[in-house]
Formats: C-alpha cells, sequence, structure tokens
C-alpha cells in the first residue's frame, strides 16, 4: 500500500464550496436560531472545515421580525450603541429594536457569536437577514433547513 493513497486535502478560498440556506426564524427563540446560525455561517456543520478558511454557507434569515425572546427580555434586556460622538451612547431594549428595525436583532445576536477577527468580518457577510418572509435570492436556489 503506497502513501500516496491517502490525501488530505485542506481547502482554500478557491475550492471553498459555498452554498446557500434559508431559515426561517418565525417563533424560534433568538439566541438558539443565532448560534445554529452562526455554526453554519462558519462553516462547522461540514466536513470540509477549516479554522482559517471560510467554508460557510450562505444564510438567508426570513421573519426576523417573529423571532421569540424568553422571560421578561423584551423589555428588560439593554442593548448599548455608541454613535462615535462624545456622549454618543443610547440605550435600546428589544422591543424598542423590534418596533423600528427588527432585522438588527439578529444581526447583533449572530454578530456576537462570530469570530472578532477579520475572518468573522468576513462571515459576517454571508449573512442575509429579511423582515418578512420573501427575499432577494431566489436565483441562487437556496436550500431550507430546520433547527
Amino acid at each position: 500500500m503506497d502513501h500516496n493513497s491517502y490525501k488530505t486535502t485542506n481547502p482554500t478560498k478557491a475550492t471553498a464550496e459555498k452554498g446557500w440556506v434559508i431559515v426561517d426564524a418565525k417563533n424560534q427563540v433568538l439566541g438558539r436560531v443565532a448560534s445554529q446560525v452562526a455554526r453554519v455561517l462558519r462553516g462547522k456543520n461540514k466536513p470540509s472545515f477549516s479554522p482559517h478558511v471560510d467554508t460557510g454557507d450562505h444564510v438567508i434569515v426570513i421573519n426576523a421580525e417573529k423571532v421569540r425572546m424568553t422571560g421578561k427580555k423584551w423589555d428588560n434586556r439593554i442593548l448599548l450603541t455608541h454613535s462615535g460622538y462624545p456622549g454618543g451612547q443610547s440605550e435600546k431594549t428589544p422591543a424598542m429594536i423590534r418596533a423600528k428595525h427588527p432585522e438588527r436583532l439578529v444581526e447583533h445576536a449572530v454578530k456576537g457569536m462570530l469570530p472578532k477577527n477579520r475572518m468573522g468580518s468576513e462571515l459576517y457577510r454571508s449573512l442575509h437577514v429579511y423582515v418578512g418572509d420573501q427575499h432577494p435570492h431566489e436565483a441562487q436556489q437556496p436550500k431550507e433547513i430546520k433547527f
């Protein structure tokens, strides 16, 4: 038996096969769905996973406004943002964010679960969150996944 028959393949940016998947966030708990989405974005669910290459799929999240939160988190939790100007810190509750930009709750939750480096910034670009069940990515023929 010669040793050439065993070859470990290392994925590169060129050979990484990035698919498209669609996730329905309707009636799902925010943190639970976000951690699964982060896992798929990173590519950890694939046998070709490599920590230094973006092997994850593009994830489309629909019905972002119908996500659930347990307990009194809608009103008691506080999310801080900063405009970059002095004194530009603002406090918002998830209920306030949901009223204006519901997709930001999912984006914020997933972003916090991605690596905090260049890789994480690149992975974050593969996340597409939409309010309602319409999205402009039909041409990519996304596969539906259930968690």
